[in-house]
């Protein structure tokens, strides 16, 4: 029998609120990487309105196309800087070496990601209201389950896409090339959804669409959270 005063390994919530805490408190006192995510995904709304040229009914039609093209392009830089501050100074060891289950470190990282870019989407929905002249039809909870759902989405395989290419030499090129393929059902699911929000839903197709969004993030969650510790061994 263990001795009474010795210590319990902690349990995976504890362990993962005290990762995710920590990656908020850093982001937080620095905000350059919000701040980056910010201007990078104005910049290609409003890039994408200067490529279609003049014609508001085709900005209006492809606007939820268009954010989540935004957001998926920011992702890449947030995944990729998430795990680029572990790999400083050997931070990512340090961790894999505590006293708790590695998958926390899966957890914390990928509801860290999806935090930064759901606070990214609510900046980016009323620029893309100014910049296409669209209105959000069907209410604002459904813009915003979308937004959730969508979040979590990119987040989940992002993250362990992330951290598969944070050793690599050219990981800035390998995390889209690998991410991208991947995300196609969630970015299909989201750009529908969106756009059933802006143009209104008279099929009823919008639980549809967020059932599939949905069950992408119960698949890629689940599957995360069971091979990540594989993922980070040497």
């Amino acid at each position: 029998m263990s001795a009474p005063n010795a210590k319990r390994r902690p349990g995976l919530l504890a362990t993962t609120l005290v990762l995710l805490r920590k990656d908020l408190l850093i982001e937080w006192r620095t905000r350059a990487r919000l701040n980056a995510l910010v201007f990078f995904a104005m910049a290609t709304l409003l890039l994408f309105s200067f490529a279609l040229g003049p014609d508001t009914k085709l900005l209006e039609r492809n606007a939820g196309g268009y954010l989540w093209l935004a957001i998926l392009f920011a992702s890449v830089l947030s995944l990729g800087e998430s795990f680029r501050v572990e790999t400083e100074n050997a931070c990512l060891d340090g961790v894999r070496l505590a006293p708790a289950d590695a998958r926390a470190i899966f957890l914390s990282k990928a509801l860290g990601n999806a935090l930064l870019l759901l606070a990214l989407a609510v900046v980016l929905v009323p620029v893309m209201v100014a910049l296409y002249g669209v209105r959000i039809v069907t209410g604002v909870g459904d813009l915003a389950g979308i937004l959730v759902l969508g979040s979590l989405a990119l987040s989940a395989p992002g993250t362990v896409y992330a951290a598969i290419s944070s050793n690599a030499r050219a990981r800035d090129v390998l995390l889209p090339l690998l991410l991208f393929p991947l995300v196609i059902p969630a970015l299909l699911s989201a750009a529908k959804g969106t756009t059933l929000v802006l143009q209104g839903d008279p099929m009823q197709q919008l639980g549809s669409w967020q059932g599939l969004l949905l069950g992408f993030n119960l698949i890629y969650w689940g599957v995360g959270f069971v091979l990540f510790p594989r993922v980070i061994e040497d």
